[in-house]
């Protein structure tokens, strides 16, 4: 059986001045501040949505 990945990804940026697709972003990941941190499996689609907005974030690998 194999372990399913999860990664931290902590918003860094405040998403003001940018543009709404990117705030909407941020929040179907669940992230609401700066600092704030949230905890996801590392799926494509969540990969996807970071790499829209990376310039927001912190990624690590928790294990």
């Amino acid at each position: 059986m194999s372990k399913i990945n999860k990664i931290k990804i902590t918003q860094v940026k405040s998403s003001i001045g940018y543009r709404i697709k990117a705030r909407k972003t941020l929040e179907s990941l669940g992230l609401k501040k700066i600092n704030h941190f949230v905890l996801h499996n590392d799926t494509p689609a969540i990969r996807g949505m970071i790499k829209s907005v990376d310039y927001m974030l912190k990624v690590e690998d928790v294990n």
